[in-house]
């Protein structure tokens, strides 16, 4: 019997540093490497919980047939020269909590996590994952001073692929079928675009009544709550680490691909210095082009406040900084 390994693509020396090795981490170094986007150093302060989840993912390497390496490390030095970093660091959901209460703690973390991991690699591209979303990608970029297209936050995706599930279950169809587009802060001042949003290009507005479309954008927008509420021990997981391994191989690929992702604005859609999600094309020096898609005066005003609401707590979360 003969082996084929010519789907065995070298990750070269391409590398994605992924701070923290809680769930999300951990499985979207699983989805980096069995995919065979680049070689994964997992970080994590808990002395052996990076080490052991590497060993454990590479153990699988000869079942997955993938050539990409993942080290574990509660060292910085090690994440050296990363492509792409990507911040997970924090303290997760748990019920009772929203993103929003998790502001000053995950602030402190994340502005920490961020100022090391740059030192050490100054010419990556980051993708911050931690909670609220907006507020930290907004941190993370005043603290590496990094150009604001090399600095994003994964956001837009996840909420998008949460509603095209929804529209998919709910008209009995093929997710592969549905695009859906949701804007605004990751939160529940998200702003879905019913407009863009179709099944094999007819419109769901064709296809549903208008509650039906409410019901399940609201679903959307507490997507996030509702697995938090299930699981009752913590958030969710799988989807967030596949939007974000869909943003890593846009990058890594320069795919160029329109993906909605909390980017900086600085004039568009009427607002300036802050990160939001709107729909960007990614590819491999980061956000590429922020495209301005035409809005209903109603989108256009919840998307200001959605904004209003992730600059307040961008101004909480910086006093909470002053303050230690």
């Amino acid at each position: 019997m003969t082996v084929s390994y010519d789907s065995l693509l070298p990750c070269q020396s391409l590398r994605v540093a992924i701070m923290g090795a809680g769930n999300v981490g951990r499985t979207l170094a699983q989805r980096i490497i069995e995919k065979n986007l680049a070689n994964v150093v997992l970080l994590d302060v808990i002395e052996g919980l990076p080490q052991g989840v590497a060993l454990d993912l590479m153990e699988a390497q000869g079942l997955e047939q993938h050539n990409c390496e993942v080290m574990g490390t509660t060292d910085y030095q090690e994440t050296a020269g990363a492509d792409i970093v990507v911040i997970t660091a924090g303290r997760a959901r748990t019920p009772g909590i929203s993103r929003d209460d998790l502001l000053a703690i995950n602030a402190k973390i994340v502005s920490e996590v961020a100022e090391k991991a740059f030192k050490h690699s100054p010419n990556a591209i980051f993708i911050v994952i931690t909670n609220p979303l907006d507020v930290m990608t907004y941190l993370t970029q005043k603290v590496t001073g990094l150009p604001p297209q090399r600095v994003m936050g994964m956001a837009g995706v996840l909420d998008s692929s949460r509603l095209q599930t929804f529209l998919a279950m709910e008209l009995g169809v093929s997710t592969a079928n549905v695009t859906a587009m949701v804007l605004g802060g990751h939160g529940d001042l998200m702003v879905p675009l019913p407009a863009y949003c179709t099944v094999n290009g007819i419109p769901i507005t064709q296809l549903l009544d208008s509650k039906t479309i409410d019901r399940l954008l609201e679903r959307t927008r507490n997507g996030g709550a509702e697995v938090v509420k299930l699981l009752k021990t913590g958030g969710a997981y799988y989807a967030p680490a596949s939007s974000a391994c869909i943003m890593i191989e846009t990058i890594l690929k320069n795919q160029s691909r329109l993906l909605p992702t909390a980017a900086y604005l600085q004039g568009e859609y009427g607002l300036n210095d802050i990160y939001i999600g709107v729909p960007c094309v990614l590819a491999c020096g980061g956000v590429k082009e922020i495209l301005e898609v035409k809005l209903t005066s109603q989108e256009q005003e919840a998307l200001k406040i959605s904004a209003a609401s992730v600059r307040n707590n961008v101004n909480l979360a910086l006093k909470s900084l002053e303050k230690n």
